[in-house]
Parts: C-alpha cells; sequence; structure tokens
C-alpha cells in the first residue's frame, strides 16, 4: 500500500517536496490558498485543495488527515505555520514534518512535538560549505547529533591506497561503510582493509563532520 504525504504550502520547498514524492510514485495532497501554485502540480499531485490552510475546516474537506505524515512548508509567516501545526495535532495527525524560518520558530515547533522540523536554507548551506571542503562531496545524511553518513568520489590523495593505509578509524575516527565502484552494480558492503581505493570509487563513510574534513585536508590533492 503506497504512503500517502501531504503539504501544506506549496511555495518553492513545498511544491518541489511535493513534486518529488509524487514523481517517485507517492500518493500527495497539497493544499495552498494560491491558484496559480497549485495549477503549476496539476495532473501530478494525486489531491489539489485549495483553502486557507489555518482554517480548521480546510484541513478536514482536504482529506490531508488521513496522510501518513503531512509536511507543513509556509513561509516566513511564523504565527500561520505553528496555527496549523497546533490544528493538526488536535486533529490527530501523528507525523509532522515542518520547516522553520529560523532558530526560534524551529525551537518553538521542536517543543510542540513535531517529528522533524528542517531548516532548508541553513541545509543547503552547510551541503554547499561541505562540499567546498570535502572535495568530491555528493551527498549528507545525518545519521545523529554528532555523526554523518557522507557519500564522497575518490580524489587524487586516496588512489591506489588501501584503507589499512590510511588508518582513518584510528587516526580519525572515520569508518568506511561501503564502497561502489565504477561500472559495477553491487556495492563493496564493509571493505577490509587491504582493500585499495581506485578512481571512480564512491566511498561510503561515517564521522563527525569536522573528522571527515580534517581527513580531507589531511591529503594532497
Amino acid at each position: 500500500m503506497k504512503k500517502v504525504f501531504g503539504v501544506i504550502g506549496l511555495g518553492r520547498f513545498g511544491s518541489n517536496v511535493a513534486r518529488t514524492l509524487a514523481e517517485n510514485g507517492a500518493e500527495v495532497i497539497a493544499i495552498d490558498n494560491d491558484k496559480n501554485r497549485l495549477e503549476k502540480l496539476e495532473g501530478l499531485i494525486t489531491k489539489l485543495y485549495q483553502g486557507d490552510v489555518t482554517n480548521e475546516q480546510t484541513l478536514k474537506e482536504s482529506g490531508i488527515l488521513n496522510a501518513d505524515v503531512v509536511i507543513v512548508s509556509i513561509g516566513e509567516n511564523i504565527e500561520a505555520s505553528i496555527l496549523v501545526v497546533v490544528q493538526l495535532m488536535n486533529l490527530g495527525v501523528k507525523n509532522i514534518i515542518a520547516k522553520a524560518w529560523n532558530e526560534l520558530h524551529g525551537t518553538i515547533l521542536e517543543k510542540l512535538g513535531v517529528q522533524r522540523v528542517v531548516y532548508p536554507e541553513k541545509e543547503m548551506a552547510k551541503r554547499l560549505a561541505h562540499s567546498l571542503l570535502i572535495g568530491e562531496f555528493i551527498e549528507e545524511i545525518p545519521f545523529s547529533e554528532d555523526y554523518r553518513i557522507y557519500e564522497i568520489k575518490s580524489f587524487n590523495g586516496l588512489y591506489g591506497k588501501s584503507l589499512k593505509e590510511l588508518d582513518m578509524r584510528r587516526r580519525f575516527g572515520i569508518s568506511v561503510l561501503a564502497v561502489k565502484r565504477k561500472g559495477e552494480e553491487k556495492p563493496i558492503i564493509n571493505p577490509a582493509g587491504d582493500f585499495k581505493i581506485g578512481e571512480g570509487d564512491i566511498l561510503l563513510i561515517l564521522g563527525r563532520e569536522e573528522d571527515i574534513v580534517k581527513f580531507s585536508n589531511s591529503l594532497k590533492r
């Protein structure tokens, strides 16, 4: 059975979330009070509903209360964002993800009990910084408060070196979880110490971001 996602607010962030979910086969219910925003997603989204997102009746009539997860993506109107979250909770919605405009907004959302708070601009800024610091950075996945999983392309300083020679775990507290070889479908999971990194390899590594930056900086490009 397909998961059903609700998206409230179809600004740049909300519309991209809704579009990506729909393009990957998910059922999406989207609400916005702007007809033009809704029209841009016609034919793609399962159900589009125009109305005042802060109105309880709108939330009920839209069917969004039946969604498995609801994403609240309201722009700079912090008051409206908080009001929508409170109403969703009062109406029995359990899984809520909300976009925060700033740290204070995020703190309030967390205290209300939102499952996940996202900071799109902050996260994009961090992603850009990491791409500059870590070199061939592809993707970042939060793992815990301190640790991240990074997907990176191998670079000059790694070519031909074994994991034992690099000694990443002892020197930097970094673990190589898997390596995907160019031209091979299946990744190499938990590669052994004598595994040598080649050009075109993609590494999945776990560590603290500051340690991964130190490791990257320790190698000559």
